[in-house]
């Protein structure tokens, strides 16, 4: 998988992008490349952990400029999971993270000393993909990320389509009688196809802990029956949840990344055929890897902070008017 190397010339900027297990932030200077990363632990402490992770943003941001006083940015990006509300700058809810209804761009903004761009991580990553990878050059295109979870950045005639920050939550269409979601709910595809569920779902099979949906794949490979079940639920439970998708929306494409996205043509070929045999009518969407690597969170993230301050710009000058 290629990685982006530029987000293209603009105003320097600082990204973080947050998960729930590793926060990433970087320096992206004004020729749009990223000067330097950084990943450490994502500060959890409960109800606290909104403001230890700004806390922990304004810390990487001094040490980045520490590292490169050559570099002023201008803005800063912050892309978080869990239900995000893009308008008013909120962390909604994050079940795994412990925030609820957390200014995030507020409290950015006050401790970085800069306009700052907020949004939900999977569309940020979706954002890059689309001004910068594999999904450019389509309108109508779901860009999903397939890892611990599974949502996806829906873009409609060319915009990207937020639905008041719950569009995209496919992760938590229902397409079994089981198992338990986290969410609450039964079936979810989360619960069946993501990365995580595909380990759990072995494991339970087999009674053999294994480190992650690699490791499952490998052992597909070399004959292992329980590891072939889980693997072939996941792909039937992906191309019913797809399905849905595409006769909702009838994207002229899915690009697939995440986690998952690294098994390559043994995810794509049958799940191409799969999706193919539950359609019947329907436009067939092209089923793409998406090709700006690990890191489209960054990119994204960045992406967010240059809008961000071109919506001052253009405030501004409204106001003067």
């Amino acid at each position: 998988m290629s990685e982006a190397t530029s987000i293209g010339a603009g105003a320097a900027v600082v990204a973080f992008d947050v998960g729930g297990t590793d926060m990433k932030a970087a320096l992206v200077d004004e020729d749009g490349r990223l000067r330097e990363k950084l990943r450490v632990p994502t500060p959890l402490a409960e109800e606290l952990t909104g403001e230890r992770v700004v806390e922990e943003a304004a810390r990487l941001a001094r040490l980045l400029a520490e590292r490169h006083p050559d570099v002023h940015p201008a803005a800063a990006g912050l892309l978080v999971p869990g239900h995000v509300d893009d308008v008013l700058g909120i962390g909604v809810f994050a079940e795994n993270l412990g925030w609820r209804d957390f200014p995030f761009r507020d409290s950015a903004e006050a401790a970085l000393g800069v306009p700052v761009g907020f949004g939900h991580d999977v569309r940020g990553a979706g954002e890059a993909e689309h001004r910068l990878g594999a999904a450019r050059g389509f309108d109508d295109v779901l860009v999903v990320t397939i890892g611990t979870g599974i949502a996806a950045a829906v873009f409609v005639d060319g915009r990207l389509y937020t639905g008041g920050g719950l569009a995209g939550e496919i992760g938590h269409d229902r397409v079994a009688d089981g198992p338990l979601c986290a969410c609450g709910g039964h079936g979810c595809l989360e619960a069946v196809a993501s990365a995580a569920a595909i380990a759990r779902r072995y494991a339970a099979r087999s009674g053999r802990t294994v480190a992650g949906a690699k490791e499952v794949l490998e052992l597909k490979r070399s004959g292992d029956a329980n590891a072939n079940a889980a693997w072939e639920g996941a792909l039937d439970a992906l191309a019913l949840g797809f399905s849905h998708a595409v006769a909702l929306l009838a994207p002229q494409a899915i690009v697939i990344g995440g986690g998952l996205s690294e098994a390559g043509d043994e995810l794509l070929d049958p799940l191409r055929e799969r999706l193919d045999d539950v359609l019947t009518f329907h436009r067939r969407p092209l089923l793409i890897r998406a090709s700006i690597g690990a890191d489209a969170g960054l990119y994204g993230s960045a992406l967010t902070a240059r809008d961000a301050l071109r919506a001052v710009a253009t405030a501004r000058i409204g106001g003067g008017r």
